[in-house]
C-alpha cells in the first residue's frame, strides 16, 4: 500500500465518491482526505468541510495536510450551470485558481477534470481529434476550456505538475447524477431496475460519447501514476469509451428487462447535446500513457443492472 497523502475536492459528487473509495483502497483510509462543502451523513474516512472559493481555508488545509496529490473535482456541471452562469463560472474558475496557486506554493501534483463540453461550434463532431477548434456552447464548457489553458500555463510558467482528461458522459451505479446533460444514461438504468417507465430529456437519436465509471476512475489513476515525461499534453487529453444514443441504450436494457418502456421529451439539454461530439478520437492518450477502455455498451449494461439490483436505494 502506498504512503502518500491525497486530497479530493468535490468528493461527494458522482465521480468523487467512487474515486475517493478507490484511492483509499490504494493509499489507505487515513491517507486520503475527502473534502466538500457539506459533510456526508456517514463519512467512511478522513473528511474536511471545504469551500474551494475560500482561499484562506484552502491554504490552511494544504499547510496542515501537505498532500502529494490533489484531485480537484469541485465544479458546477453543464445543465445546472446554465441556470446561473455567473455562479457556475465563479465556482469553476476561482476554485481552480485557488488549487493552482496552492499547488505552486506547496508543490503537489494536480488532477483537473475537463469534459467533452469544451467542444462546440466548428469542432468536428465525429471522431473529434485531440487538437481541434473548441467553441463551447455552455458556461461549463467555457470554464473547462479556460481551465485547460490555465493548467497548461501553470505547468509551463511555474512547473506545476497538473494532468487532465476530457471525460465523456460518465455512467455509474454508485451514486446519483449531479446535473449534467448526459445524466439520462444513469437515470435510465435506475428506472429500469425499479420497473418504471422512463422519459428521456434527449431525443432518441442524440448520440454522445460515454464511459463507464470503472473506466473513468482507472483513466484518472493511470494518468496520475504515469511518469511525468510521458505526459506531453498539459491542457487535457481526449479519452474515449463508447458512444450511443438513448434508443440504443434502451435497446440494450430491454435485452435484460423486456418490458421496459421509454418515451422521449427533449428539453433545453438537447441543444447542449447537439453542440457536443458524437464520438472521440483518443490516440494521444493511448500512445502517451497507454489508455484503453474496457467496457462497451453490452458489458456496461449487464454490470449496471447487476449492481443496481443489489442496491438499497436509501444508500445513494
Amino acid at each position: 500500500m502506498k504512503t502518500e497523502t491525497i486530497l479530493v475536492t468535490g468528493a461527494n459528487g458522482q465521480i468523487g465518491t467512487v474515486l475517493t473509495t478507490e484511492l483509499r483502497a490504494r493509499y489507505g483510509k487515513d491517507h486520503v482526505i475527502a473534502t466538500d462543502i457539506r459533510k456526508p451523513e456517514a463519512p467512511t474516512g478522513a473528511f474536511q468541510v471545504l469551500d474551494v472559493l475560500d482561499r484562506e481555508a484552502l491554504f490552511a488545509l494544504m499547510e496542515q495536510a501537505r498532500p502529494s496529490q490533489v484531485y480537484h473535482l469541485a465544479a458546477i456541471l453543464s445543465a445546472k450551470g446554465e441556470q446561473d452562469p455567473q455562479w457556475a463560472w465563479e465556482i469553476n474558475m476561482t476554485g481552480l485558481f485557488n488549487i493552482l496557486e496552492a499547488a505552486k506554493a506547496f508543490g503537489f501534483k494536480v488532477f483537473y477534470p475537463s469534459s467533452i463540453a469544451v467542444c462546440g461550434g466548428e469542432t468536428p463532431r465525429v471522431n473529434t481529434p485531440q487538437h481541434a477548434v473548441l467553441q463551447p456552447q455552455t458556461v461549463y464548457g467555457i470554464s473547462k476550456v479556460a481551465g485547460e489553458h490555465w493548467c497548461n500555463y501553470y505547468h509551463k510558467k511555474y512547473g506545476v505538475d497538473v494532468r487532465s482528461v476530457r471525460y465523456p458522459g460518465i455512467i455509474g451505479y454508485q451514486s446519483l447524477p449531479g446535473g449534467g446533460t448526459t445524466d439520462y444514461a444513469v437515470d435510465i438504468y435506475h428506472y429500469a431496475v425499479r420497473g418504471e417507465d422512463f422519459t428521456c430529456f434527449l431525443a432518441a437519436d442524440a448520440r454522445l460519447p460515454m464511459m463507464y465509471m470503472a473506466d473513468a476512475v482507472r483513466a484518472t489513476l493511470e494518468i496520475m501514476e504515469a511518469p511525468p515525461e510521458q505526459i506531453r499534453i498539459r491542457t487535457s487529453y481526449n479519452i474515449s469509451g463508447m458512444n450511443f444514443t438513448p434508443a440504443e441504450v434502451a435497446a440494450a436494457i430491454k435485452e435484460h428487462v423486456p418490458g421496459f418502456k421509454v418515451d422521449y421529451a427533449p428539453d433545453f439539454r438537447q441543444q447542449i447535446a447537439e453542440s457536443w461530439p458524437e464520438s472521440i478520437e483518443d490516440e494521444e492518450a493511448r500512445k502517451d500513457w497507454g489508455w484503453s477502455a474496457e467496457f462497451d455498451l453490452p458489458k456496461m449494461t449487464a454490470d449496471m443492472l447487476e449492481h443496481l439490483r443489489q442496491l438499497d436505494y436509501a444508500e445513494i
